[in-house]
């Protein structure tokens, strides 16, 4: 059954009455409601008629009505559209800690926790293939070369190799040209033995130090380490009382912090990477996690380039403010794939 107009706006109003207050809405309390102009009794109707089509509920005699997750997805699928809002000095704060991916995802993080007084969830970015961007050798001391190996996405991966013999800067950077030369671009199953070997012939009696770091470039592109996941807010579940009660708060608190949710939404993502970043609201035990049934989380996919994903949540009550949580996050996606294009070139 289609809602009316007037059945839209008195939903509306119990939402966002209900996210200001947390608190069951009453008939009068929406007839003051500056949108309506409606008598009491009135809206008590509307409001039967939308407790018996399942968007609201009494949770007890003679109390208001709060929002069903019914409810909650009508407002989400009808209520957010043409809804802009920029996050203040979003761009400033995240390109000054682009240098890096991972100073970049936390910031990420602590700022949507900022923005939206929720708990937020980041993974780091995982690969359908990794490729070398960069290669850097430097002396530590007579016996040792710290090994950076930059991935696509700047990932960085560091290891100590131990060498037998001292080299000099000259050599340490002649391997580095040629280490980058023959290997920037490649993924694992392009590093034959061919390249290997050219490799091994210019670099003279170097032999073992290319054997050392090929290996640790090896073992960057073909661990299936558990991803990154950045964490910031969880604190902030317990400004909401529906969250509060000591049994719910500690299983949700224990599943944020043991970042159990990701494995939840963390899937793997279409390669065709949508312009909309994917963007998905759970509401209640559609997020299929026990601890989360009073609770929505809104999810976004981030692109760094082809093959590379990661994801961002937020995590709040179901009385979750959607249409500032949607927009902040659209704003969001808009600067980082400015910030990933500026990277990738």
């Amino acid at each position: 059954m289609e809602l009316s107009e007037r059945k839209l706006k008195i939903m509306q109003a119990i939402i966002k009455t209900y996210l200001e207050t947390g608190e069951p809405v009453g008939s009068r309390t929406i007839s003051k409601y500056s949108d309506l102009s409606l008598s009491s009794a009135t809206i008590r109707n509307e409001m039967s008629d939308l407790e018996e089509m399942g968007y609201i509920v009494q949770p007890h005699t003679s109390a208001g009505r709060i929002p069903t997750d019914k409810g909650y997805r009508l407002y989400v699928d009808t209520m957010m559209e043409g809804k802009e809002q920029e996050v203040l000095d979003l761009k400033e704060e995240l390109r000054a800690k682009a240098d890096r991916m991972d100073t970049l995802l936390k910031s990420v993080a602590k700022l949507l926790a900022n923005q939206t007084n929720y708990a937020t969830m980041v993974s780091g970015p995982q690969y359908k293939s990794k490729r070398v961007k960069f290669i850097q050798l430097t002396e530590v001391d007579e016996s040792h070369l710290l090994t950076i190996v930059v991935l696509d996405g700047n990932v960085v991966k560091n290891e100590m190799i131990k060498i037998t013999e001292s080299v000099d800067v000259e050599t340490v950077a002649k391997l580095n040209f040629l280490l980058n030369t023959a290997l920037n671009g490649l993924d694992v199953s392009e590093m034959n033995l061919a390249i290997i070997q050219q490799i091994k012939e210019q670099a003279g009696g170097y032999n073992s130090i290319i054997d050392a770091v090929l290996n640790v470039v090896g073992n960057a592109l073909t661990q299936d380490d558990d991803f990154e996941v950045y964490t910031s807010g969880a604190k902030n579940i317990l400004n909401y009382p529906e969250l509060a009660d000591k049994e719910n708060m500690v299983q949700l608190l224990d599943t944020f912090e043991e970042k159990k949710l990701i494995s939840k939404w963390d899937e793997p993502v279409n390669e065709t990477g949508d312009e909309n970043h994917a963007i998905q609201v759970y509401i209640g035990n559609e997020t299929q996690v026990d601890s989360m049934k009073d609770c929505s989380m809104v999810t976004a996919t981030y692109k760094i380039n082809e093959g590379v994903y990661g994801k961002i949540g937020i995590v709040g009550p179901k009385r979750m403010d959607y249409d500032k949580v949607v927009a902040t996050l659209e704003s969001l996606m808009k600067e980082l794939d400015d910030i990933f294009k500026e990277k990738s070139t």
